[in-house]
């Protein structure tokens, strides 16, 4: 008897239909002898709405409330589905991120899960019940709502099946798998089989929506076997494991974008120890990601230093580093948010040589300027023009033949 957490997404329990088909989905997983746990995120447009309600009271929502408010959204859903299936006949029990056990640290809206404690899920899976978490929520040391963030309810079901030892965590979403690219945009785009986690952690950090990366963080560290598939149909998706060996044979697996992106240069920094540390010290403290990092080589003891940060910090950001530029005696500073980083990844990049050079080139024959590159062991980004975004993804794929059989007809 297999123990199967299953998460839906938004669009999978956008309207009551939906919900009634999911039901339906999980009670005929029940009937060939498996026992499930499902994780419900909020109805599509749900989690928007209760973000605009908060927004027309203030423009600063107070953390805490907002968490709670926020939460509301899955409760919702889960009360809706545990509904449906015991109208059809099976009993179920939904379950807030409270009641099962899943304790987070104390940073609204981010927060990040430090363990669950697994006895009640377990008490109410072994009494054959179907059991339904609120996704995207726990609790911390001093019994407040907290919330995961964007994509949180990918972590809840990767964390539960760590917890609970599942074999299997299945993410359904609105698309069937994780493709070499995104099929709007290529629409040969090729469905993956199979990826490894080291090269899902680096698409989910570079753009791609298909999975959260502290979910793929937590399946890696835990071992957990997922299995990305559509919620609307019952084809076999992408299943993200452990690499092997055979992984490795395969130059790139896929092409991401990411158009949220924003670049900030500080023009003549003074070139002197400890300078790096007074500028993205207080940047590390407002909680901002920093992503590419550039700097130009010293010409009489001054510098440019360049950076990335998402879109959504840009206009913080800049402020405080206009701040720390008069500080350290910079020049100015520059913003752009007119850009977009494309990137390739594939464990194959390892132990071949000019798959750099192919990239570089296929945007070269596309007319389209590289502002910074960024590499890794297993992946290659490049700054460019947003408007060149769609593009360049489809002159890479092309390049590196990674659509289906139709494409290279």
């Amino acid at each position: 008897m297999a123990l199967i957490i299953q998460k839906y997404g938004g669009t999978s329990v956008g309207n009551i239909e939906k919900i009634k088909s999911v039901a339906e989905r999980v009670i005929e997983s029940c009937e060939r002898g498996n026992r499930l746990l499902v994780v419900l995120s909020a109805m599509a447009g749900q989690t928007d709405n209760l973000i605009r309600l908060s927004k027309e009271i203030t423009e600063t929502p107070d953390p805490r409330e907002l968490d709670v408010l926020m939460a509301t959204g899955e409760q919702i859903s889960v009360s809706l589905f545990a509904m449906t299936v015991k109208s059809m006949g099976y009993d179920c029990r939904s379950i807030l991120g409270f009641q099962a056990a899943i304790h987070t640290d104390q940073i609204y809206g981010k927060a990040r899960i430090r363990k669950i404690d697994a006895d009640r899920l377990l008490k109410e899976l072994d009494e054959r019940r179907v059991v339904a978490v609120a996704g995207f929520q726990g609790i911390d040391e001093n019994r407040n709502i907290t919330t995961l963030g964007r994509g949180g309810s990918d972590t809840t079901a990767v964390a539960l099946a760590a917890a609970l030892k599942a074999d299997l965590c299945e993410i359904f979403t609105d698309v069937g798998g994780v493709f070499s690219a995104d099929p709007n945009i290529c629409t040969h785009a090729r469905k993956l089989e199979r990826i490894s986690y080291e090269e899902m952690l680096e698409l989910a950090s570079l753009g791609a929506k298909v999975l959260d990366i502290r979910s793929v963080e937590f399946a890696k560290k835990f071992n957990v076997s997922i299995h990305v598939r559509s919620s609307f149909t019952k084809n076999e998706g992408t299943m993200v494991v452990a690499e092997n060996k055979e992984m490795e044979k395969v130059l790139v697996s896929g092409v991401v974008f990411d158009k949220n992106q924003a670049r900030i240069t500080m023009i003549k920094v003074p070139d002197r120890p400890g300078i790096a540390f007074k500028i993205f010290d207080p940047v590390s403290k407002a909680r901002i990601v920093v992503d590419m990092i550039i700097q130009n080589t010293s010409a009489e003891g001054l510098t440019d230093l360049t950076f990335t940060v998402s879109k959504t910090d840009f206009q913080e950001n800049i402020k405080l580093v206009r701040r720390i530029a008069k500080e350290i005696g910079a020049e100015k500073v520059l913003g752009d948010q007119d850009i977009a980083k494309v990137s390739i990844v594939g464990l194959g990049m390892r132990n071949h040589a000019g798959v750099a050079t192919k990239m570089f080139e296929a945007l070269s024959k596309e007319n389209i300027n590289i502002c910074m590159i960024s590499t890794s062991e297993i992946k290659i980004s490049c700054i460019i023009e947003e408007k060149y975004t769609e593009l360049a993804v489809r002159a890479i794929h092309e390049a590196f033949g990674l659509g289906n059989e139709k494409e290279k007809d």
